[in-house]
């Protein structure tokens, strides 16, 4: 339940004003339309933001019956797609709420909202967050579903809380199968679409759902740091085939953007022309190695370990290269290749 907070302030001159708006309250609406308020950044919030936006100029009796957006950029994919529906964009971080939104919707932000903010409306913020929570809390839960092999995930609309990330009541939660190597890009496609689906469900009898809340569980809590360019290092003698298969599959897209060396994972024996390299417990191949342009297996061979580079690497830095058409069932040569930590 929302209350007033009453007062006398400044004086008399300050009682000739006209009283503001009274706040209205979610629990005693019947239902829609809302008026929304959206906080979004990327194009996994834009997704939702599209949702919301078609809710507000469909038919009568849509969800949606204003919409005013709040992101961090003027080239965010939020930013972008509200010019194009000609939404009305709010500066961060001097948003004003009080009186003119019943609720607040919160997609890949990155910013904690003050309690000042989320009590000017009436419903709360309700945020869109793709994975089970309690499970990966933070701002990277895709990444880390791909990055730890988990085979199931989901997403989960909650009340945001003041102070702290991820930790409010659930209002609505749907479980989802991780497809078979998919890449963190793939999945977190999928569950954009998962997530504003529920979120239009969410708001469709939002004063029930909120009525029956459930708060989060208290065991299975784990965090999911935001992704950096420090984690795309592989030392090749630690990690398995299987982690840096993960690895490549959770942050392979963000390589580029990063400056470091792209190395496009496959098979080491199903084809010629593959770099291959021995890791913790066998051996992972490479097709391609991305630095300024693409280059195949085999011109990154002949332009970066040739004879001459070799000889100034120590002998016991060691990893193969394959070429030609060898058996499938050979296992690949021990020509000396540099072998060291090589960002993925």
């Amino acid at each position: 339940m929302w209350t007033r907070r009453c007062g006398c302030v400044g004086g008399a001159l300050r009682g000739l004003r006209a009283a503001p708006r009274p706040r209205r309250s979610c629990a005693t609406r019947p239902g829609p339309p809302w008026r929304v308020l959206f906080f979004g950044s990327d194009g996994f919030a834009a997704e939702s933001l599209e949702r919301l936006h078609a809710s507000s100029s469909g038919p009568a009796g849509g969800i949606v019956e204003t919409l005013e957006v709040v992101t961090l950029s003027s080239s965010a994919p939020v930013q972008r797609l509200a010019e194009r529906r000609g939404l009305k964009v709010h500066s961060w971080p001097d948003v004003d709420a009080a009186g003119r939104f019943d609720v607040g919707v919160v997609v890949s932000f990155g910013c904690l909202l003050p309690e000042r903010l989320i009590g000017q409306l009436p419903c709360g913020i309700l945020n869109v967050h793709p994975s089970l929570l309690p499970r990966w809390r933070g701002p990277a839960p895709v990444f880390h579903t791909v990055l730890h092999g988990d085979t199931i995930t989901g997403v989960t609309i909650m009340q945001i809380r003041p102070k702290r990330f991820d930790v409010g009541p659930i209002l609505h939660q749907e479980v989802c199968r991780v497809p078979e190597r998919c890449t963190a890009e793939e999945l977190g496609a999928s569950l954009a679409t998962v997530g504003a689906r529920l979120l239009m469900e969410t708001l469709e009898n939002l004063p029930e759902r909120i009525l029956h809340q459930q708060e989060q569980s208290k065991e299975g809590a784990t965090f999911a740091p935001k992704i950096n360019s420090a984690m795309s290092w592989i030392l090749w003698e630690q990690q398995t085939c299987v982690q840096i298969d993960r690895l490549y599959r959770a942050i392979g897209s963000r390589v580029r953007r990063w400056g470091g060396v792209e190395l496009a994972l496959d098979s080491v024996l199903k084809e010629s022309n593959i770099l291959a390299v021995f890791c913790k417990d066998g051996w992972v191949g490479f097709r391609t190695v991305k630095l300024k342009k693409s280059l195949s297996a085999a011109d990154f061979y002949n332009g970066y370990l040739h004879q001459g580079f070799q000889k100034r690497v120590p002998a016991e830095q060691v990893c193969a290269f394959r070429s030609g058409g060898a058996k499938k069932d050979a296992a690949p040569t021990a020509e000396p290749l540099l072998r060291s930590k090589t960002s993925h």
